[in-house]
């Protein structure tokens, strides 16, 4: 289905723009067209007539929504293959993804960084009389915007947390953050997006439940995660494309956590060294279409590619 369809179908934001440039060879040659450039992917319109698209994982990385010249050597293929686990991972629990489970042809050079998606329209309701998009998440621990929140004194989901909880509290059942999506997230309260999708909203916290302590076992503690919803074509909601993944999860190492040690194992050791190096203050003069020249130590690189091989390898086994 070519983009000029998918845009009528409505399953193809106008803010989104096209590109018209030629993919990869060995895929435009059997019929995928290169239709869309994203910051870590591209996406491809597919040969037939069936409502899906072909996301094929790039090295490229980015931090902060900022453009990067930066790519990391063989981290599109590690990112393919957990959130190829992500998905099985909630299909298994009865949960529907925008993964399929069609693939294409194994022998592609490509087709490690490949998967093949359901084009499908975001998730929006009617939230305080403004139509949103959601931003799911849940979280097992205090820490980052929330404890940010908290030591101000602001309310933002209202949760009504006690003021003295410390970084890094365990919540007994994990609390559920949402916001909307969008160019700035602005946080929603929580018990009336719950109100809006009572079952969605307690299958993903069955799901998010279940993964923590399947990854626990397997020396990994999941600090939150941010689950995206779509709607497909039959009416049902799916998971989008970044399912229980380092993209929209973060995860630490269990034995550096017990010693109290909370760097994530994906790109947080990217955006600690963004953040020292002031890129969000460089990214101002960005004109569209721009990256942003930066100078990643090789150290740097190892480490998140290191930490991504180690989530794979720990959830696999």
């Amino acid at each position: 289905m070519r983009i000029e369809e998918i845009k009528k179908l409505g399953l193809w934001p106008e803010s989104k723009k096209t590109t018209n440039k030629k993919g990869i060879d060995e895929l435009e040659s059997i019929g995928y067209n290169l239709f869309y450039i994203g910051k870590n992917a591209d996406l491809y319109s597919c040969p037939g007539d069936e409502a899906k698209t072909l996301l094929v994982r790039s090295d490229r990385t980015s931090v902060f929504d900022i453009p990067l010249n930066l790519e990391i050597e063989g981290k599109g293929i590690i990112q393919t293959s957990i959130s190829n686990f992500g998905a099985d991972f909630a299909k298994k629990s009865g949960i529907r993804t925008a993964i399929l489970s069609q693939t294409v042809d194994k022998a592609l050079k490509v087709y490690p960084r490949c998967q093949l998606m359901e084009l499908c329209k975001p998730l929006e309701a009617n939230i305080d009389n403004e139509v949103v998009q959601f931003e799911l998440i849940f979280r097992n621990y205090l820490t980052g915007s929330l404890l940010d929140a908290c030591q101000n004194g602001i309310d933002p989901y209202g949760l009504n947390l006690p003021s003295n909880l410390k970084q890094w509290h365990k919540f007994e059942t994990p609390l559920f953050t949402p916001t909307t999506k969008g160019v700035k997230d602005i946080p929603l309260n929580s018990q009336k997006v719950k109100d809006t999708f009572p079952e969605i909203i307690s299958s993903l916290e069955k799901l998010f439940k279940d993964f923590t302590t399947f990854a626990y076992e397997r020396g990994i503690v999941v600090v939150d995660t941010k689950f995206e919803i779509f709607v497909n074509s039959a009416g049902e909601w799916v998971l989008g494309d970044e399912v229980l993944t380092p993209e929209s999860s973060r995860f630490i190492a269990r034995e550096d956590f017990e010693e109290e040690n909370f760097t994530s194992m994906d790109k947080q050791i990217l955006r600690d060294f963004g953040k020292a190096s002031n890129w969000k203050e460089q990214a101002k003069s960005l004109k569209t279409g721009e990256k942003l020249e930066v100078n990643v130590p090789k150290e740097i690189k190892d480490k998140i590619l290191s930490g991504y091989s180690t989530i794979l390898e720990r959830l696999s086994k």
